[in-house]
């Protein structure tokens, strides 16, 4: 018999390729994966594991980030952002700036230095990543790479603005 609040979820066939159990279980798994060697790296720098999500989002921000838009990404206070963004520049993490004619936007900058740590850190991830890649050809690789941009779009659709 069905759980309550599996009845609401689309079904697909056990163990086929689209079985949404499946699913959600390999992605909370890589999750826990990610989020362990994240909580280690927040660890051997003497950071918050929000400092690394907040560094992650300046690093792959395609423009200059101002603290407003980490504050939505992260749907963090704005105090607790600007605490963030403390630690992290005083760590040596970023540095803000204030480069455009308003001097009142302040963007936020990741450090090359910090950079190259983190690379450091992260290399066996970007090893195992590539092992992992390596097994698949560039087709299987465009399909899954559309699942999971796909699939972060739906997720950033479901963020709650912070008022």
């Amino acid at each position: 018999m069905a759980r309550e609040e599996d009845r609401d979820v689309p079904a697909a066939p056990p163990g086929g390729a689209g079985d949404l159990h499946s699913f959600a279980v390999a992605l909370r798994r890589t999750q826990g994966e990610i989020n362990r060697l994240v909580h280690g790296f927040a660890q051997a720098q003497g950071l918050h594991p929000t400092d690394v999500q907040a560094l992650a989002v300046v690093l792959d921000s395609p423009e200059p980030l101002t603290p407003g838009r980490l504050r939505e990404h992260l749907g963090l206070t704005s105090g607790a952002v600007t605490a963030c963004l403390d630690r992290l520049e005083r760590a040596g993490h970023i540095r803000r700036s204030r480069e455009s004619a308003d001097r009142r936007v302040v963007h936020v900058h990741y450090e090359d230095g910090a950079r190259a740590a983190a690379r450091r850190y992260f290399l066996p991830l970007a090893e195992a990543t590539a092992r992992a890649r390596d097994r698949f050809d560039d087709d299987e690789l465009a399909v899954a790479l559309r699942f999971l941009n796909v699939l972060n779009d739906e997720l950033g659709a479901l963020r709650v603005p912070r008022r």
